[in-house]
């Protein structure tokens, strides 16, 4: 009977180590948005400044989100693409902790992928999963979807896909067969300069 190698504890602890530092971060720049149950969705610290962004189908007309250090603040819709599921947040405060985004250049298929949000009213959730397909841009000319196998549930719409390290690679927004969808982070960029909240 051939015996089944097993990684060293000591590199499993350094991999636990490295995913609960990774999901600090991502804690500390994902917001509730909505209310504080299970009908509440997520978003991401996008800029310091306070722009905040998730998905058109959590926010509406002006929210209320709740930061990571629980302060709960009024934020005004500044932007809104319904056909991307995107929305921009305009918080009323400029020293927050914003989230490091990654282009999305260097996917590949198979990397680990993390999300966090607020399934069923749980905040601070982590998922764990690896990534399916990367945005092609033959199907979608704002660069398709990021496809991941890793779960989600309501509460994780608008919250952040990241890499291994914390940076954020898209926006969750939907569930389908089974695998998560989400904005890929460069679309979000080109909505956010549509939108004429960043420089073109």
């Amino acid at each position: 009977m051939t015996a089944i190698a097993t990684p060293p504890l000591a590199a499993s602890a350094g991999i636990a180590a490295d995913l609960e530092a990774v999901a600090g971060r991502l804690r500390r720049v994902t917001v509730v948005v909505g209310g504080r149950g299970q009908g509440a969705g997520a978003g991401i610290v996008w800029r310091p400044d306070g722009l905040v962004v998730t998905n058109a189908h959590v926010a509406r007309g002006a929210v209320g989100v709740t930061l990571a250090d629980g302060r709960r603040l009024r934020a005004t819709l500044v932007g809104r693409d319904p056909g991307r599921d995107l929305a921009a947040l305009a918080l009323p405060v400029r020293d927050l902790e914003a989230a490091e985004v990654d282009d999305g250049t260097d996917l590949r298929v198979g990397q680990l992928v993390v999300a966090v949000g607020h399934p069923f009213g749980l905040a601070g959730a982590l998922s764990v999963g690896v990534l399916h397909r990367g945005p092609t841009g033959r199907e979608d000319p704002d660069g398709g979807w990021l496809v991941a196998d890793l779960r989600l549930a309501p509460g994780n719409s608008g919250g952040p896909l990241a890499d291994e390290r914390g940076r954020v690679l898209g926006v969750n927004a939907m569930i389908h067969g089974g695998l998560a969808l989400a904005v890929p982070s460069a679309a979000v960029q080109r909505f956010l300069r549509r939108a004429g909240l960043v420089a073109p």
